[in-house]
């Protein structure tokens, strides 16, 4: 019934109130995820103000540039709630990867003639890098970055523009992933690997970052990645999965896909022979059941009883990040803005994320057969 579900968005809605100082701003922030949640197909600054009963797009524009509220506050919420419908201890992963706005103009927060993933190919886009958590019980984004390219982060001028403050300074993909999961770390999250493409795979301080903490994980990286064999010498990963016996490969599905299971073949080969004897460190391979010469490769480490199962279970949660960006895209306005300031943008996004977040407690409620949202208020 609409009252019951009004009265669900409002319960979830004040996990945030204490971090809008104002009326106004709390106000403000009910009508505006309330209206990412709505029917319309774009959910800009007019639409926006059209749906809450605004002649023009004013106070939407105020709550994202002007108003003072505690966004990354609304972030932490926002992953609290993420963690109390799906958390779990033993089978949660933390997926990084990054998704392109494309933007027209020079002047929008980090927008620059950039690769971008949503278009394949280079394009005058903004770059957000984001986290996600994923369980057997469901998935939802839980953080964000805007990617600041050099040119920009050198640009005084135009960081002051687009309100870019001084303590922001250039950083790599990779490192605002680490920022993301340290923050997830220090708040105690509820998971057992990370994962990721190549573009974080690839970069081997990321790796060893997450070694160095402890954290087990399943990256992604290129054919011509350099790996330690057993025989304590460098080699490509293709040269050592080429190498490998018929037997070694096992045909596992890495979990549900839009057409079905995902079923591959999968190789793990022991890697690094000077560690740690409770660590693993392996070079993992998805051969393509059709194509034998489509092979992805994944450097892992984890506990040395991890079995295939396990790695080819985390390798395949990496699809759970392109599955919630997509769904934010669609159904929160996730790519919907027209802000140009730094801060702007963070608030929309963390405000998409909220309502991405309430449509996941409402599908967790309705599989348990609740009539109300079980939030916490």
């Amino acid at each position: 019934m609409v009252w019951e579900w009004s009265a669900g968005f409002e319960a979830f809605c004040g996990r945030f109130a204490a971090r809008f100082p104002r009326v106004e701003s709390r106000r403000q922030m009910r009508l505006y995820v309330r209206g990412l949640l709505g029917e319309v197909e774009r959910k800009n600054g007019w639409t926006l103000a059209e749906s809450a009963g605004d002649i023009g797009p004013e106070r939407m524009q105020r709550l994202l540039n002007f108003y003072a509220w505690d966004t990354d506050g609304v972030r932490d919420d926002v992953r609290d709630a993420v963690v109390e419908a799906i958390g779990d201890v033993e089978r949660g992963v933390l997926i990084v990867d990054e998704t392109g706005f494309l933007k027209k103009g020079a002047t929008s927060a980090g927008v620059a003639r950039q690769y971008s993933g949503t278009a394949g190919r280079i394009e005058n886009s903004q770059i957000g890098v984001f986290l996600a958590y994923t369980s057997d019980r469901g998935r939802a984004l839980i953080d964000r970055e805007l990617y600041l390219p050099e040119d920009w982060a050198a640009d005084s001028e135009r960081r002051r523009a687009a309100g870019i403050g001084d303590d922001v300074t250039f950083a790599t993909k990779p490192v605002l992933a680490r920022r993301m999961i340290e923050r997830a770390l220090d708040a105690g999250m509820p998971f057992g690997w990370v994962t990721g493409d190549e573009a974080y795979g690839q970069d081997t301080k990321f790796r060893l970052w997450l070694e160095s903490r402890e954290i087990a994980h399943v990256v992604a990286v290129p054919k011509n990645a350099m790996v330690v064999s057993m025989q304590l010498a460098k080699v490509r990963a293709n040269r050592i999965i080429e190498g490998l016996d018929h037997s070694a490969w096992r045909r596992l599905s890495c979990g549900a896909g839009a057409h079905g299971q995902r079923v591959y073949d999968w190789a793990a080969v022991d890697i690094r022979p000077l560690r740690d004897p409770r660590c693993g460190h392996w070079l993992l391979a998805r051969r393509s059941t059709s194509d034998p010469t489509d092979i992805a490769y994944y450097v892992c480490f984890g506990p040395a009883d991890t079995d295939l199962a396990e790695l080819v279970r985390v390798a395949g949660s990496r699809w759970a990040i392109e599955e919630s960006v997509q769904t934010a895209k669609n159904e929160t306005g996730l790519d919907h803005y027209q802000v140009r300031g730094y801060t702007a943008w963070y608030r929309h996004i963390t405000l998409s994320m909220a309502a991405a977040a309430f449509l996941l407690i409402l599908r967790q409620d309705a599989k348990k057969g609740d009539h109300l949202p079980a939030i916490s208020t």
